[in-house]
């Protein structure tokens, strides 16, 4: 029989309780008694698809040259600010990763996969890592860029990370042996750690690596005084700070940006006030318990900021609101396109999911990946586009893989694989992965394979953009 709880529906297969009570199977929870065993699910996938198989790069005819993948998301964005994005991108073969999720998703796309989907972060480069403060001001640190989100194959997120760790590490100036290394290394990072979020309890795995054990859990001990350089800057990057040097005292006692362009400037008075009154339907996309936070914070002004490489020429605010004592707390208000990765899904053999609208879908992705997301982390709509809405420099900071030592890159990478192994485990159950990924180092080496050769066909793509920008077949700024 059909079961009404609360007026919702929950199915009308009974089951046995632990203790023998006959209960109904309630929607949305796991049923009992347990089906199947994940973990072997898992490793069954090995036959279809093994391991060794995701060494494999094959680059088709029809892929598009990386001029033409570069123009085409460069459509939608403000035309004044493309050059400086590909002005960016031309700077160096991991700017270019940086900057062609889409293109790497094409690729990616025609490799072999499990079909296990997560939620992915769909941009898991190696500088899209870092530290941000939790509500109560500690430093917490995890994946800080969730534009591209979607539910996807797993093994793209951490395909993009290794190939991405290889690119910075030759930037660094590593020699190859340790380019692959920290590759492989990064692969058995994740695997170790999603093995081990498979053995513990759901709830503790769901809050796993807090951030004093990362370091050990990783053995990343020659990144320590990395991280807490990093993270005393951290401390210091606030709103306050931001704002005390981008804003002025006019007469009325309030504040306002000054212009410090190309990066920063004031916009006119009309589109000042769409942003504003845009907050209040962002305000009902928080939690309750938020809006006397921001009702005690009154709007003084709105200024368009450039933002990074993979989003510039997106339309990206700053607001400046100010409490009852003057002190500032800045959100940014920021332009959310459709994902880059959405166009690539029906080929991987995924649904091309229905969004609702762009800022939410960014949001909700972050939260089904972060252990601890941003308080004010709300979406809403400017004339007509969509936007998520955050706080701006909230203690954020972040390690420049391309800058650190040839002895902490690998540390660099087990650490990053770690923190996204734990971050699919929201979505997916750690079991399936695990199961597939196995003890041994099969699955390490294959992936260190293809991101070596990713790495080279990124830089061939690199190469090819700065021909390109040389012979005026695409407009770029540099230094910028």
């Amino acid at each position: 029989m059909v079961t009404e709880a609360g007026g919702d529906t929950v199915t009308d297969v009974t089951g046995v309780a632990g203790g023998g009570r006959r209960l109904p199977q309630v929607r949305g929870f796991a049923e009992w008694p347990r089906q199947g065993s994940p973990k072997e699910e898992g490793k069954a996938l090995r036959v279809a698809v093994p391991r060794a198989a995701h060494r494999t790069l094959d680059v088709d005819a029809s892929r598009p040259d990386a001029v033409s993948a570069v123009a085409e998301s460069n459509a939608g964005r403000i035309p004044e600010l493309t050059p400086i994005r590909v002005g960016r991108m031309a700077a160096t073969p991991f700017a270019f990763l940086r900057g062609s999720a889409g293109l790497m998703a094409y690729d990616l796309a025609r490799t072999p996969m499990t079909r296990i989907g997560t939620q992915i972060c769909g941009d898991a480069h190696a500088a899209n890592f870092g530290l941000y403060g939790d509500a109560r001001g500690d430093l917490v640190i995890d994946l800080n860029d969730f534009d591209e989100t979607v539910r996807g194959p797993w093994e793209w997120d951490l395909k993009r990370l290794a190939a991405s760790l290889v690119l910075a590490g030759r930037e660094a100036g590593a020699d190859e042996d340790t380019c692959r290394a920290a590759a492989r290394d990064t692969v058995g990072a994740y695997r170790r750690t999603m093995r081990l979020l498979a053995r513990l309890p759901v709830l503790d795995a769901w809050n796993a690596i807090a951030d004093e054990e990362l370091v050990s859990h990783t053995d990343a001990h020659d990144l320590l005084g990395t991280l807490q350089r990093v993270s005393e800057k951290a401390r210091a990057n606030t709103s306050g700070r931001f704002a005390a040097r981008s804003t002025e005292v006019v007469e009325d006692g309030g504040r306002r940006f000054v212009d410090a362009a190309p990066v920063l400037r004031r916009i006119p008075d009309e589109e000042a006030a769409a942003v504003a009154a845009s907050l209040e339907p962002y305000v009902h996309t928080l939690g309750e318990d938020r809006h006397p936070l921001l009702a005690r914070h009154a709007v003084h002004d709105v200024a368009f900021r450039v933002v990074g490489t993979g989003s510039v020429g997106t339309r990206s605010y700053v607001v400046l609101l100010l409490d009852h004592r003057e002190q500032p707390l800045v959100l940014q208000v920021k332009e959310a396109r459709p994902s880059a990765l959405v166009p690539h899904l029906a080929t991987a053999g995924f649904e091309t999911p229905a969004v609702e609208h762009e800022g939410r879908r960014v949001v909700l992705g972050q939260k089904h990946m972060q252990v601890v997301s941003d308080t004010l982390l709300g979406w809403t709509t400017v004339d007509g586009r969509p936007f998520q809405v955050r706080q701006f420099r909230n203690r954020k900071g972040s390690v420049d893989p391309a800058a650190l030592a040839a002895d902490q890159i690998d540390d660099y990478g087990r650490m990053t694989g770690a923190l996204l192994a734990r971050a699919h485990s929201h979505s997916a159950d750690p079991r399936l992965i695990a199961g597939y990924c196995g003890k041994n180092t099969e699955l390490d080496e294959a992936i260190a394979a293809f991101a070596v050769a990713y790495a080279d066909r990124t830089e061939k793509d690199h190469a090819e953009l700065v021909a390109g920008v040389r012979t005026g077949r695409i407009a770029a700024e540099l230094g910028v």
